[in-house]
């Protein structure tokens, strides 16, 4: 494969984790041992907010009424369209029964997670849309009990758009707490919540670790690190359009890498003019970001052909993956890697961020090679079940006792001998491994 480099990444995602580990698990195991009062300590001085823990149906109330009705429309608006999306997710998977011999019937059961705890990123970026993505598709999912933490703001709490889609949404409780200890208030069940049986949601390198350090003792939707994108783009791309696009993205933080694969040099010559000009038109806090991402982590690779971009892009495996070339079907078939698809100039990975519909807690890091982002199914468990007359459990259990002796498994060989002497009692039957 030729693939040349106009720009290489300086700097990885794994360049500064090397010391989030041991601070992360120093935190969780204060908090375990010294439940609310650890967990409230640790919120004064990162969060550095004194308000209520749990927002009483009053704050809430009081912090709806601070949104204005066009932004409620909004939120209103994808919540809808997340909403639907997920309900037809949730109808792809069902109750399903199967007899596997006469007399045996086995059958999966589609079972909703009890307790599931959301993280909504407060700090930075008051992040909206991930209120709207975590609470539906666990709503429609129908988790009992959905808890949503999110950190406040110093004198000031939650940002009110917040609330209002956290509670439109379907959350039960409201946690005015961020980062590491609110992970962990949700995990451990503290401040009267019930203990989250899924952590969801996007967050800094400290909730991603917290999580990643809690996995298995409680289900997570992903391991996460920066949030990436990756546009396709072949000459009839727009290059100030995919400029622009490579901007938004690099302004979710100073290390989320943006790349651009194409086959014309020319356009990525061109790209690389214009972002650094839009970079500059930027806002403040975004243009630090965004100036960072670029300088360290982005790339633009030129290769030979279409073929070589998508294996480059396969490679790559993306969070979001931007198609802005010819023939989009041929994309949509050839493409195997990446969180959600961006197909056409018509769409960006923006309108996926904020309201199409499909989820943005997506893959990050290249774990697209292997699991797609948060879905209604992350909330489901889809569990077997079996029962058999006793003729059904006949051939079963001869198979059973058999297949179990081989394996040098003796006691289960004689879980399938009982029940053949008790069913079929004075029937002789060849429960050997041998010939």
């Amino acid at each position: 494969m030729t693939r040349g480099y106009l720009k290489k990444a300086t700097l990885t995602a794994e360049s500064d984790a090397a010391s989030v580990h041991e601070t992360v698990k120093s935190i969780l195991a204060d908090i375990e041992l010294g439940g609310d009062a650890k967990a409230v300590e640790y919120a004064k001085k990162f969060d550095r907010y004194d308000g209520n823990v749990l927002l009483t149906a009053e704050e809430i109330d009081a912090a709806c009424t601070l949104v204005p009705d066009k932004l409620k429309r909004d939120i209103e608006f994808a919540h809808d369209n997340v909403k639907r999306f997920a309900q037809t997710q949730k109808a792809t998977v069902s109750d399903v029964e199967l007899e596997i011999v006469p007399g045996m019937i086995a059958g999966q059961k589609v079972i909703p997670v009890d307790a599931a705890g959301c993280y909504v990123p407060g700090g930075r970026y008051s992040h909206i849309a991930s209120a709207i993505m975590t609470v539906t598709t666990a709503k429609v999912a129908g988790c009992r009990h959905i808890t949503v933490c999110s950190p406040p703001r110093p004198d000031v709490g939650i940002a009110p758009a917040i609330v209002y889609a956290a509670r439109i949404c379907g959350a039960d409780k409201i946690m005015a707490m961020g980062g590491v200890q609110g992970v962990a208030a949700m995990t451990f069940g503290l401040f009267g919540l019930p203990k989250a049986n899924i952590l969801v949601g996007p967050g800094n390198q400290f909730v991603a670790e917290a999580k990643r350090i809690l996995f298995g003792r409680v289900g997570i939707d992903m391991i996460a690190g920066p949030t990436d994108s990756l546009i396709l783009a072949d000459k009839t791309a727009d290059p100030h359009i995919v400029a622009t696009d490579l901007v938004s993205q690099a302004e979710h933080g100073y290390n989320s890498p943006v790349w651009l694969v194409t086959d014309d040099r020319a356009l990525a010559q061109k790209v690389m003019e214009l972002v650094p000009g839009l970079i500059d038109d930027l806002p403040d806090v975004n243009r630090e970001n965004a100036t960072a991402a670029w300088r360290d982590y982005a790339e633009v690779i030129v290769c030979d052909n279409r073929e070589e971009m998508a294996a480059t892009s396969d490679e790559y495996a993306p969070e979001h993956l931007t198609v802005q070339a010819q023939d989009i079907d041929w994309w949509l078939e050839r493409l195997t890697c990446y969180g959600s698809l961006f197909l056409g100039e018509e769409t960006t990975v923006s309108f996926g961020d904020k309201a199409t519909g499909t989820n943005h807690v997506l893959p990050t890091s290249g774990a697209a090679r292997y699991t797609g982002g948060l879905s209604v199914h992350k909330f489901m468990k889809i569990v077997t079940w079996q029962r058999a007359t006793r003729e059904g459990a006949k051939p079963i259990a001869l198979a059973t006792a058999r297949i179990s002796r081989l394996e040098g498994m003796e006691g289960h060989a004689r879980a399938a001998d009982v029940r053949l002497a008790k069913y079929f009692p004075g029937q002789n039957f060849d429960l050997s491994a041998d010939e």
